[in-house]
């Protein structure tokens, strides 16, 4: 493992946080602590903690000795000062001498003797870092020392591999616990450089921050050394699988992500988003002939549970083109996964203190799937959760490579991970802030790029919706796309003329590659074309047709095809017009396949409404955007022998209507559980044009 300090970097960081009156030890503990997170042999995801103990100043300015202490929320990755709350020091030193210490009274310990009251809770290991003497602390869950101590006999392999040098201290609840027999630990040969927790992990310490960091680098070299001289090929394939295609994989994701969808109420469903990845390690482990065996006997620390339970979902092999039989098998495997969690639930809840009885069982769906010959597949409750999972099961796997090539891999039992999974405090690491309405659903919007498009698509991402955002205009669709990520949420900008049936295929094909399946599909892109019916040239008509009317219907016809097959139902919304009821003078080459366009979804309604397919549409009126460039709205105000303004006011609220109007129009209709095959005008009012 690089060493990667480095001692201008270091003094960089100094200067830089010396500004900020940061003090030099904790800008050091920052440094340090970055370069920790920066390596995911080391620690992932917010995992790993680190301290510094210091002098702060309470209320009055007087000094006061403190330990500062990653906090909850934070990741080493990113750490900035404010990461570490600073918690006095000497009264929860003072914790040493307490016999026994419930979580709530460790927490409300640490939280009473913060010096800033708004400060992020400190790390559940706050505690072993200050019964330690050590100036600096860093705990971590490296991959290497995992494989060595996952094992069916870690205290001889880390004496193997170490010597004398660390003390090896068996699996212990984190917090309390875990915190009175390290310092026991230590007192008992003061000459340790680090502690390593059997099937959990390892803290260093030192006096300075480079010498903490350095004893977590040359601890981890040499687990590697250990398990160099192991097997470099420990997973034999059970039979030759050629990885699918992906046209397959497109077909076979809406089916997974169908199964793991929870039905809450009659056509309302709880999705989830899917994540896959594949790679030569990846495909070795999901193809190995004794799959069943050593991917279901658990994860490779206890801090993962939380985020990809303690076993994967292993599914039946796809080399080929999927169909029907994938489909049930993936609802079948996943409904017998659900059961045997109910069992894993009951038998932890039984065996749970009194005081525990009231224990609400948490969502019963795997996170993790193996699927021989296509890889990894993950889920969550949004992009960001499945990827998570698949980061952890990527380092799962290579863990368990390395424990076998070894020995035997060899997790903690089940009823201790029962109690992590349902532990209070580790799941607080989680977060339990309200989901936005739509996060867990994946929305597609052909012309995005300006106008009406651009505005639903930051209306969508403003309330959590995955994106795939559709236009001709790259520049502009990657600025939209820019601007969603800035308001939390995923989006993946596809060039695609929606004119042409094969390009808008493959736009469908890339949004279940990325999200698994897609949920709404708001069909917006439209053109304006003029004149005369009697006057139209041929080819002026059939581009409007084209654009106005064909466009949507392959929009909604590849829509459909990814909602049969996720078997959750769908949303259909169409951007028509006030001219559908409304024509105006000289635009029947616009009019006539906007007009279309309403009975389109009404057919749409009829025939798809029984699988749960909703059909409605958005008829707007005078909105001021693109589609009246090149001289069109003053053109069409003209013809009515109005200003801009007046044509644009000319309504019975006497007010323009804006995109960002039509926008919630259409997440109105999203939210319209019992609403198909509606028109729903956005005009500030024409009777005129009011549907009949």
């Amino acid at each position: 493992m690089e060493n990667r300090w480095n001692d201008d970097d270091a003094r960089a960081a100094v200067e830089r946080y010396a500004a900020r009156r940061v003090p030099e030890a904790l800008a050091l503990r920052v440094y340090s602590s970055r370069l920790i997170g920066g390596d995911p042999g080391l620690v992932l995801h917010g995992g790993g903690n680190t301290s510094v103990k210091g002098e702060g100043r309470d209320a009055l300015g007087q000094p006061v000795p403190v330990l500062y202490v990653k906090g909850s929320g934070w990741d080493l990755a990113t750490i900035e000062p404010q990461g570490f709350p600073a918690v006095r020091l000497e009264p929860i030193r003072a914790l040493r001498q307490v016999e026994r210490l419930s979580d709530e009274a460790m927490v409300n310990a640490l939280r009473v003797n913060l010096l800033e009251a708004g400060a992020p809770n400190p790390s559940v290991e706050a505690l072993l870092h200050a019964f330690l003497p050590h100036r600096f602390v860093d705990h971590t869950h490296a991959d290497a020392i995992l494989a060595l101590v996952d094992q069916p006999d870690p205290e001889r392999r880390c004496v193997d591999a170490f010597g004398g040098r660390l003390a090896v201290l068996p699996f212990v609840f984190p917090g309390f616990p875990l915190a009175g027999i390290a310092m026991r630990a230590f007192e008992a040969d003061p000459t340790v450089e680090g502690l390593v927790l059997i099937r959990h992990g390892l803290f260093t310490f030192g006096a300075t921050a480079r010498e903490s960091y350095d004893r977590m680098i040359r601890t981890v070299d040499m687990a590697e050394a250990a398990l160099a001289r192991g097997r470099a090929r420990v997973f034999l394939p059970a039979r030759s699988l050629r990885a699918p295609s992906r046209e397959a994989l497109a077909e076979a994701m809406p089916a997974l992500r169908g199964a793991l969808a929870v039905a809450e109420a009659p056509g309302a469903w709880r999705r989830m988003v899917l994540h896959h990845r594949s790679s030569e390690a990846i495909r070795a482990f999901v193809d190995g002939e004794r799959l069943g065996d050593y991917a279901q006997r658990g994860v490779i620390t206890p801090d993962h549970i939380i985020r990809t339970k303690n076993l994967p979902l292993i599914l039946p092999p796809l080399d080929s083109a999927p169909g029907a039989a994938f489909a049930r098998a993936c609802r079948d495997a996943v409904a017998a996964y659900v059961e045997a969690y109910h069992r894993y639930f009951a038998a932890g809840a039984a065996r749970a203190a009194p005081a525990t009885q009231a224990l609400r069982e948490l969502d019963a769906l795997p996170r993790v799937m193996l699927v021989p010959g296509a890889g990894l597949f993950t889920a969550g409750a949004s992009e960001r959760d499945a990827e998570i999972a698949a980061d952890l099961y990527e380092h799962t796997i290579a863990v368990i490579a390395r424990a076998e090539g070894i020995g035997r891999y060899t997790p903690l039992d089940p009823p201790a991970l029962f109690e992590m999974e349902y532990w209070s405090l580790e799941q607080a690491k989680l977060g339990k802030g309200r989901e936005r309405e739509f996060q867990r659903q994946v929305a597609l919007i052909t012309g995005a790029a300006s106008g009406i498009g651009r505005a639903t698509a930051l209306a969508f991402a403003a309330r959590g919706a995955h994106l795939v955002l559709l236009d001709v205009q790259e520049a502009p669709l990657a600025a939209v796309a820019d601007e969603a990520a800035r308001l939390a949420t995923a989006a993946l900008p596809i060039r695609c003329d929606v004119t042409d049936p094969a390009q808008v295929a493959e736009a469908f094909r890339a949004a279940v590659l990325r999200f698994g399946g897609v949920d709404i599909a708001v069909s917006n892109a439209g053109g304006v074309w003029q004149g005369a019916m009697a006057d139209c040239a041929d080819r002026d008509l059939q581009a409007s047709f084209a654009l106005n009317f064909y466009a949507h219907h392959y929009v909604a016809r590849e829509a459909v095809r990814v909602f049969r097959r996720q078997g959750t139902g769908g949303q259909l919304l169409f951007n028509a017009s006030k001219s559908a009821f409304n024509p105006g003078p000289e635009l029947g080459p616009y009019t006539v396949p906007k007009a279309a366009v309403v009975a389109l979804m009404k057919q749409y309604a009829l025939d798809y409404g029984a699988l749960a397919i909703r059909s409605n549409a958005v008829n707007a009126d005078r909105v001021p955007t693109a589609l009246f460039g090149a001289g069109v709205l003053e053109a069409r105000a003209a013809a009515r022998g109005l200003s801009v303004e007046r044509y644009l006011g000319g309504n019975l609220l006497q007010a323009a209507v804006r995109a960002e109007d039509v926008a919630q129009a259409f997440i109105a209709l999203a939210l319209s559980e019992r609403t198909t095959g509606t028109v729903l005008p956005v005009d500030g009012g024409n009777i005129a044009a009011a549907p009949r």
